[in-house]
């Protein structure tokens, strides 16, 4: 009788359950998923989202839960973690994104943000805007600063 090979597919080594790589991953510690220990990627104020790990923990509803310690056991059923957000839509963002390892199920519908100034849609968790007295601006319309 012949012995089966040990698989070395990338299923059966520790790989990131985000973007699948292997190498350098561990547990986060919210939802006990394999990631990318790649914090270190990410270069202050610049924004960028190349880190599974900030990412995950930074841009998702499942990283708030945990970080701010809901007492709800599932985010995907936490009052709390609807409240923490300003608007549906990012929560709806944060709870459906790529940088979720499972996402919510039929999530609730929202009103889109539109610019108060152009009426063009703003995507709260893509697009760049800027807000003034719960104003809410496209990049493009955002009012310029005023230095003096």
């Amino acid at each position: 009788m012949k012995k089966a090979k040990k698989a070395t597919t990338a299923a059966t080594k520790n790989a990131c359950g985000l973007c699948g790589k292997t190498g350098k991953v561990y547990h986060t510690e919210c939802c006990g998923n394999w990631i990318c220990d790649d914090h270190d990627k990410y270069q202050v104020f610049s924004y960028a989202r190349n880190s599974c790990a900030r990412n995950h923990d930074r841009y998702t509803v499942c990283g708030v839960h945990h970080a701010e310690q809901h007492e709800h056991p599932d985010w995907k059923t936490c009052p709390e973690c609807r409240e923490h957000f300003d608007k549906l839509e990012m929560f709806v963002w944060a709870a459906t994104n790529e940088y979720n390892f499972t996402k919510l199920e039929n999530p609730p519908a929202f009103e889109p943000t539109l610019c108060a100034k152009c009426k063009q849609r703003i995507r709260l968790g893509e697009d760049g805007y800027s807000i003034k007295s719960h104003v809410y601006f496209c990049e493009r319309c955002s009012p310029l600063p005023t230095w003096g």
